[in-house]
């Protein structure tokens, strides 16, 4: 294989990055404990795909990409899970006497040999690329139900040893709990459901929004899988009457993730849900989070005044913390004060207070935001506007030279305004405040494995725009500048997905945000002084050209992004 310093020169040769710049890339990657090859992928400086290939070639090796292959599982295990982790190797396939192997080092002769004394087979080696073995490390997890361990232990009687904390330390519990959290995280799971039944324990991962059934335990691993995660979490393994809250990490495959743990007593046991928190993603772009050029400009607006208030509404769920955090990545400097007030705090950010709330001891967001006001601000976030003391507090805070970052649960924009005057706002603040008001989704994307175009026809378009609103979608096709085949709309193109492996046969992979965005202007600020209803905002604003939450999914149905069924799933109240 490519020494160090060969391999260096050949990143450095394959995509052009001086020598100043690379020991400055190789200088970061040391002190965050990566390779330089893992660092320069992760930040996509690279892509390591093209590197390997032109490794393989240069080695005169084959190069697989091993992502698009379907991998047996007793194949897999023909190489033990350590040693392909510790060596990056991994056996993809099996002919007569033969065993395929796809690595990033073709030329460790010394692990190829042990494969071959094991499996009594002959090697055939591939080169492949680092993120497609860890990739496929994950696979080792994939088939849950298979494993041995469960069977044996759904064969066992239930014992009448109630040792709660003995049951959490035997090693197949140990092996159940750890293999749930490395397959959640293989899929792509935001939450994971451990629900008791009468006769199972029932076990659901949410992936892109929507709970599918991953597998059912035996009733007697139970008790056992309940106490492990209870141990981790550092909760209470005598306490089953209370729900009971906590958080614990885990490292996998070299990425920190944290699960933030909810337990509730139910007729049938206690059921857990766990989110998937991953620590240390960095906030994403507006561009990442789906926001299109028109709206994209009016929020980069917005929070570049010094003071004033940017609230994002929408249902739990909907990536509303996604997007504040988003937001803060941007803001996030050196010359500003941030402070957070959060319930709980999801992300750790360098560079910002983040407190959170306590009810046990009356720290609320009201009394934190107070506090804030005492600590020299310039920046805060509040997780949520829920009552009439936290929006008064806010509002002033926003007032008086701050710019304060907020959630609240409305349905749509225009719909905010209104119930922040229920909460008795005075209507001269909010239009004197209020910088810019971001409803929001999130959707389903289109894998892109399986994407594939359809038309619809004009009996079908014709339907389509009953849901927008003083547009048709000929029209949104010119506002957007998006062209259809020929002047009539019917040969408007739109996609969905056919379903494959890489998203399970959904036909949908990842989400994204639908948007609508509604700023501030003099009209808008006279309506809400004359007492203005929330349709009153909706029609001016749509005079004004506001695009609504179904239009601007409409335009990423047409870009290929999503399904005009996502869309109305989404926006259907």
């Amino acid at each position: 294989m490519l020494d160090k310093n060969n391999l260096a020169t050949k990143i450095k040769q394959i995509f052009d990055i001086n020598d100043k710049t690379f020991a400055q890339y190789q200088k970061k990657a040391t002190e965050n404990n990566y390779t330089i090859v893992d660092f320069l992928t992760k930040e996509k400086i690279i892509d390591d795909k093209k590197l390997y290939q032109a490794i393989a070639k240069e080695l005169d090796y084959p190069f697989f990409d091993i992502s698009s292959k379907e991998i047996k599982k007793d194949i897999l295990n023909l190489v033990p899970a350590p040693l392909a982790q510790t060596h990056q190797i991994i056996a993809f396939d099996k002919k007569a006497d033969e065993i395929y192997l796809a690595t990033i080092d073709p030329e460790d002769i010394q692990t190829i040999e042990f494969i071959r004394r094991k499996t009594g087979l002959e090697p055939k080696i591939f080169v492949t690329n680092p993120s497609n073995i860890k990739n496929t490390l994950h696979r080792y997890h994939a088939n849950l139900e298979d494993d041995t361990v469960i069977t044996k232990l759904s064969e066992k009687k239930n014992k009448e040893d109630k040792d709660l904390k003995k049951q959490a330390e035997e090693l197949p519990i140990i092996n159940i709990v750890n293999s749930i959290l490395e397959h959640a995280i293989y899929e792509g799971a935001s939450d994971i459901h451990i629900e008791p039944t009468e006769k199972e324990l029932s076990v659901r991962y949410r992936i892109d929004g929507i709970l599918h059934d991953v597998m059912s335990l035996p009733k007697n691993v139970q008790e056992g899988i309940i106490a492990r995660i209870k141990i981790l979490s550092k909760l209470k393994i005598d306490e089953h009457m209370k729900p009971q809250d906590g958080r614990f990490k885990i490292k996998v495959q070299d990425e920190a993730l944290s699960f933030r743990v909810s337990i509730l007593p139910v007729y049938d046991g206690e059921k857990i849900v766990m989110r998937v928190l991953h620590e240390g993603s960095k906030p994403l772009s507006l561009d990442e989070l789906g926001f299109l050029p028109k709206a994209k400009a009016k929020v980069k607006y917005a929070i570049a005044k010094p003071h004033g208030t940017v609230l994002v509404t929408g249902p739990t769920g909907s990536g509303k913390t996604t997007t504040l955090y988003s937001i803060l990545g941007i803001l996030n400097t050196k010359e500003v004060n941030i402070s957070t007030i959060e319930d709980p705090i999801e992300y750790h950010v360098d560079g910002i207070n983040q407190s959170q709330v306590n009810s046990k001891i009356g720290y609320d967001f009201a009394s934190g935001l107070r506090a804030f006001l005492r600590q020299d601000p310039d920046i805060i976030m509040v997780g949520e506007i829920r009552d009439e003391e936290t929006a008064e507090i806010a509002i002033h805070a926003a007032m008086t030279g701050h710019l304060v970052l907020s959630t609240l649960h409305t349905n749509d924009a225009p719909t905010t305004l209104p119930r922040l005057a229920d909460m008795n706002v005075p209507p001269f603040l909010l239009g004197f405040t209020t910088n810019i008001i971001i409803a929001q989704r999130l959707v389903r994307k289109i894998c892109e494995k399986c994407k594939a175009p359809y038309t619809l026809s004009e009996t079908e378009i014709k339907e389509l725009e009953k849901n927008l609103e003083n547009k048709n979608l000929k029209d949104l096709l010119k506002e957007n500048k998006m062209k259809t085949e020929d002047e009539k709309i019917s040969s408007a193109t739109f996609y969905r997905g056919q379903g494959c492996n890489h998203c399970q046969d959904t036909g949908y992979k990842g989400r994204i945000g639908i948007y609508e965005v509604l700023d501030m202007d003099e009209g808008l600020v006279k309506k809400i002084n004359e007492h203005a209803n929330a349709d009153d905002i909706k029609k001016y604003a749509l005079e004004q050209g506001m695009t609504t939450m179904f239009e601007d999914g409409l335009i990423k149905s047409l870009k290929g992004i999503t399904t005009i069924e996502e869309i109305l799933r989404a926006t259907r109240e």
